[in-house]
């Protein structure tokens, strides 16, 4: 009985004390909120280049793990199989930088033409609208009464230079400090992806060492049930983020393809370019393949007005297909998200991060979801 009364005292000492830190923290944390933010700010900055790196070694590693499971069986002998590992990794990085390439090479050109063929219209289009307003008697009566009351007017030369002159100073100056933004911006990311680069082959390389290394750490200093939960958790978040990247890609590929067929069949202009930037851009969730849509509306428009609400409408009834049928079975079947939470997670994480938390939002909010479901699961279990 004595036992009992000591264990249920440690109990209750224990819940107070965790109960006493966690409020100590979240004081903390509420009083020091704005040095908190900055300091995290500070970290997550110095730390950019290294979460590019895991971003990039991860996105690598699902093609890497599909040629090392094809490949590696195949090399029997030990220089072979030493030599297996650089050889996927350097295919892997081939495939994804010849797709970049290829995207980059149908769409920019194309985009290019259609510019110039835009700004070699713009001339006769200006015209156009003046000859239509010398046309109209009350806006050519409406100029002629301004140019009169103009006329009228005297005018201060020197002031006007002098204040032409500081409009051009300004300018020049804001033109020149936005170039050195620019140039400062392009400089820094540059560094950033190179340094993210390298520390992504170092991941790929030894990634059975590090994570070997990550799991005695965590078996040595943190209890055997916690460190359970956290490779159970950190397994429901890989297997979410694959399946999203996996099932996302298949399923932009898809609208491509569907995109410029259907463009072909309806002799559109620019099919396979718009095909290609429709595919790219639904690699964003929902509202991705309609950012493609509005370009290429745009570049149809410059041909012809006609054949542009054409490919509106048909890109609007694409669309209808792609989330009815398409999109449930290729995307929604492989992360076991609901529509409404996908539809939740693109529309919050958008607000928050903007296109890189469209992008997140969606596997966090599977695995969050498969989380909860499997936890419930078992409850249920146990309760019967």
């Amino acid at each position: 009985m004595a036992k009992y009364e000591v264990d249920d005292m440690e109990l209750k000492w224990k819940t107070c004390l965790r109960a006493g830190v966690t409020a100590g923290l979240l004081f903390l944390a509420i009083h020091y909120w704005t040095a908190f933010t900055g300091l995290a700010g500070v970290a997550l900055g110095a730390a950019k280049p290294l979460l590019w790196g895991c971003a990039i070694a991860y996105v690598v590693n699902i093609p890497m793990q599909f040629l090392e499971r094809h490949v590696a069986p195949k090399c029997k002998k030990e220089a072979a199989k030493k030599m297996c590992r650089p050889i996927c990794m350097l295919l892997a990085f081939l495939c994804i930088f010849l797709i970049a390439v290829l995207i980059v090479q149908m769409i920019v050109p194309e985009l290019i033409g259609c510019l110039q063929i835009l700004l070699e219209e713009l001339p006769g289009v200006l015209d156009n609208i003046v000859v239509w307003m010398e046309d109209n008697l009350q806006i050519s009566a409406f100029l002629s009464a301004e140019n009169n009351m103009f006329q009228g007017s005297e005018t201060d030369w020197q002031e006007t230079f002098t204040k032409v002159i500081n409009i051009l100073l300004n300018g020049l100056g804001g033109v020149m400090g936005a170039a050195t933004s620019i140039i400062s911006s392009v400089f820094s990311t540059v560094v950033t992806l190179t340094v993210g680069l390298v520390f992504a082959i170092y991941l790929l390389v030894g990634k059975e060492r590090l994570g070997g290394q990550f799991r005695r750490l965590f078996v040595r200093y943190l209890p055997e049930k916690m460190t359970k939960k956290f490779y159970y958790v950190v397994d429901v978040l890989d297997q979410s983020f694959h399946s999203f990247i996996v099932g996302q890609c298949t399923e932009a590929v898809i609208l491509g393809l569907l995109c410029m067929g259907g463009m072909l069949l309806l002799r559109l202009p620019y099919a396979a370019m718009i095909g290609c930037l429709v595919g790219f851009t639904a690699l964003i969730p929902i509202a991705g393949a309609y950012i493609g849509a509005i370009v290429g509306a745009f570049m149809i428009f410059t041909i012809s007005p006609v054949k542009a609400i054409i490919f509106i409408a048909f890109l609007v009834a694409l669309q209808q297909l792609e989330g009815n049928l398409i999109y449930p079975r290729v995307v929604g079947s492989s992360i076991g998200l609901p529509g409404v939470w996908v539809l939740a997670a693109v529309t919050v994480g958008g607000g928050v991060i903007g296109v890189g938390g469209m992008l997140l939002g969606v596997p966090l909010a599977a695995a969050v979801y498969q989380l909860l479901k499997n936890d419930m699961n078992a409850s249920g279990t146990r309760s019967k």
